[in-house]
């Protein structure tokens, strides 16, 4: 629990260093707790052409990365099941699309786009790429 705040609090002040002479932007603050899908969402969301971009899809494609790390090591136990099966040529940015794709989709389902944003990315990846 207490590792889960400290990387809570670096992801943020990370993001908040990166941000600092950026103009008022669609982003909040609470985006950067990564409370829920909706924060990773609004943070990878980011229009390429605006200051921040560059930052916000580092952390955008961080999060999506250890997402699927943490999947690929925990489901590698022959006992637990597979929730993702993507092909050994997807790469990091089919991730962010699937994930942005999905979550698009789900913009208006509160009780999706609450959830933990690491549900978030499980979910649109098992979406894009099922196990059957």
């Amino acid at each position: 629990m207490r590792q889960t705040r400290l990387f809570k609090r670096w992801w943020f002040g990370a993001a908040v260093l990166a941000l600092w002479s950026v103009p008022a932007l669609a982003l909040e603050r609470q985006d950067f707790d990564f409370e829920t899908t909706r924060n990773l969402y609004n943070i990878c969301m980011v229009p390429a052409g605006e200051a921040p971009a560059m930052t916000t899809g580092v952390v955008c494609r961080g999060f999506i990365a250890a997402t699927m790390q943490y999947h690929d090591a925990v489901s590698a136990h022959e006992a637990l099941e597979r929730l993702v099966c993507y092909p050994p040529t997807a790469t990091l940015a089919d991730a962010q699309a699937a994930f942005l794709d999905w979550a698009g989709d789900h913009a208006s389902e509160r009780t999706l786009m609450d959830e933990a944003p690491v549900k978030g990315v499980v979910r649109a990846l098992a979406a894009r790429y099922p196990c059957r």
